[in-house]
Order: C-alpha cells, then sequence, then structure tokens
C-alpha cells in the first residue's frame, strides 16, 4: 500500500505525539512497562490511525493491549489536545501489537544458535 504524503505526514505526527502522550503516562497505563509507538498507519482519509506498539519487555502483551484499548478514548482525547489545531478530525485509534521487533530477535537467536562448521582451506566443510 503507498501512502500518500499527506498520509505519512500525518502518521509521523500521531507516532510522535502518542509517544509522547504514552511516556508520560498521566493515566498509569503502563506501571513500569516499556511501550513504544513502533508505527502508525493511517487510513486515507485520515479517519482511522493502525497503531503498532512494541512491548519488549512486557511479559503479557495481550493484557497490555487490552488495558490500552480501555483507556483509547482518554489516549484519543490527550492526543486531540495535542494535534487539535493541526487537523479536522482526531483519527480513530486502533492498537494492535507490533511483532517484527520480536520476530527480528527471535531469527537472531536462531542465527546464533546455529552451529555451522568452519571451512577448510579448499573451500570444503571440514
Amino acid at each position: 500500500m503507498n501512502e500518500s504524503k499527506r498520509q505519512q505526514k500525518f502518521s509521523r505526527l500521531i507516532q510522535r505525539d502518542l509517544s509522547d502522550i504514552f511516556q508520560k503516562d498521566k493515566m498509569g497505563i503502563f506501571a513500569n512497562t516499556f511501550v513504544t509507538v513502533a508505527d502508525v498507519i493511517i487510513s486515507p482519509d485520515l479517519s482511522v490511525a493502525k497503531v503498532y506498539l512494541s512491548m519488549l519487555m512486557v511479559k503479557d502483551k495481550e493484557a497490555m493491549l487490552s488495558k490500552v484499548d480501555q483507556h483509547k478514548s482518554e489516549i484519543r482525547r490527550d492526543l486531540g489536545n495535542k494535534i487539535g489545531k493541526q487537523v479536522r478530525i482526531v483519527p480513530q485509534l486502533n492498537f494492535y501489537i507490533d511483532e517484527v521487533e520480536e520476530r527480528a530477535q527471535k531469527i537472531d537467536k536462531l542465527i546464533d544458535d546455529l552451529n555451522i562448521p568452519p571451512e577448510g582451506k579448499d573451500g570444503e566443510k571440514e
């Protein structure tokens, strides 16, 4: 899917401001866990934002996602307070667990755990 420049700019704005809201965590949602906004994908009409959350040190990611969803209206209100003057509508927020980083860590571990014998002088395995 090719995002327009307008969508990309809006996505970056939302990502930055949501990151700020999460970092301040006035609602106490995250309770000393490290949750970051990994990516934001905005719909072409700018009305819906898919927000991908990275939860590297969180044990129960589904429970954390559920907790974030319970506070969705407050998070959207805080976002509206930040971007309200720059946009016509504050997008609906849909939160998802970002698994890209987690998959990358698993792949790195798999590669590290491989037992590959060193090559001999003539390029053959010893």
